[in-house]
């Protein structure tokens, strides 16, 4: 049997106050099961937007975005495809920076991530880049314009995932090790 996929944790990050978007590093993030207090996405429930077009613009939803993780090596990639120096994970309100795992967009759903410090998150999916995130790299290069949207288009499978806080506790830089579920291939067959 061979040993769980693992990483480590880089970087910590939370928003100073809920109605900020960029984040500031920190020593622990300390989850409870809505995420991390004071944080803009804490809630077991949120309001449905435009990644939601099933629903009425605000309807109360459960929330699968406590949380937003970022790959260091992602991160490099995105930089790379917009022709930057870097881009810091605070510009575009990460949670979790991680390094360690290829293609960590692409972790499967329903992966759980146990860290070390005590707290394990569930993958709620991929965090679909959008302009808000671009317009703090925009932010931090004044001299380029149009970085907003060209982020969108550079961050696609690249931008991290979005999760929710299965066991309460700390996160701190160290490692994780993840634990992947089966994996089915969904044949679209009708079961009747």
């Amino acid at each position: 049997m061979s040993e769980p996929p693992h990483g480590e944790v880089v970087r910590v990050l939370t928003t100073p106050d809920p109605g900020q978007f960029l984040t500031r590093p920190v020593e622990t993030l300390t989850l409870d099961l809505e995420g991390i207090p004071g944080d803009r996405h804490r809630g077991f429930t949120r309001p449905a937007g435009a990644r939601e077009r099933w629903y009425k613009s605000g309807t109360p939803i459960r929330s699968g975005r406590q949380l937003s993780l970022v790959s260091v090596e992602e991160l490099a990639e995105v930089a790379r495809r917009m022709e930057l120096p870097a881009i810091d994970p605070a510009w575009i309100g990460a949670n979790i920076v991680v390094s360690g795992i290829a293609d960590f967009t692409a972790l499967p759903w329903g992966s759980r991530i146990f860290f070390g410090a005590g707290a394990v998150l569930v993958n709620e999916g991929d965090n679909a880049p959008c302009r808000f995130a671009g317009a703090g790299i925009a932010a931090a290069y004044p001299d380029r314009r149009g970085l907003d949207m060209l982020f969108v288009k550079a961050a696609k499978d690249r931008r991290g995932i979005v999760a929710s806080v299965e066991c309460a506790g700390p996160v701190a830089p160290g490692w994780f090790r993840l634990k992947i579920p089966k994996q089915q291939q969904w044949t679209g067959r009708s079961l009747l």
